[in-house]
């Protein structure tokens, strides 16, 4: 098992910046590896059961293992087949206002480094005001 820790920073007020955590419905504003989420809550809570659907309608089942609202911290396995990624996210006040946030990534070392790139690109969007159209 490898484990690989990543942080963004950007003007989203923490609280905002935990919202979009919190409600897994709005993950795909900000996660562009997620496409969809099927949840039977509308909020994160321990033990909570879903799927996140990816590219080309990839569905993989994930248990939401510790939600800590306070802390604004949270964290969950997700699966694929025998595979599997334990993450952990927080937020924190960012150094210059806004917010930061970090993920922590565990897994096997291929499956930690196809992923990680795609994890910074996702926090990274999290932190910052959604692109809005015309």
């Amino acid at each position: 098992m490898s484990t690989v820790t990543l942080h963004a920073s950007g003007p989203l007020v923490p609280a905002e910046t935990w919202e979009r955590y919190a409600e897994p419905a709005r993950w795909p504003t900000w996660a562009p590896q997620i496409t969809g989420v099927q949840v039977p809550v509308p909020r994160l809570a321990a033990g909570v059961e879903g799927r996140v659907r990816g590219p080309l309608g990839v569905r993989l089942p994930f248990v939401v293992e510790s939600v800590d609202e306070a802390a604004r911290r949270w964290a969950w396995t997700v699966s694929a087949g025998p595979v599997r990624l334990h993450l952990v996210h927080w937020v924190s006040d960012g150094p210059d206002g806004g917010s930061t946030t970090g993920l922590r990534i565990t897994g096997p070392l291929p499956v930690v480094v196809a992923y990680a790139p795609l994890a910074q690109l996702a926090i990274s969007r999290l932190v910052r005001p959604l692109d809005r159209a015309p």
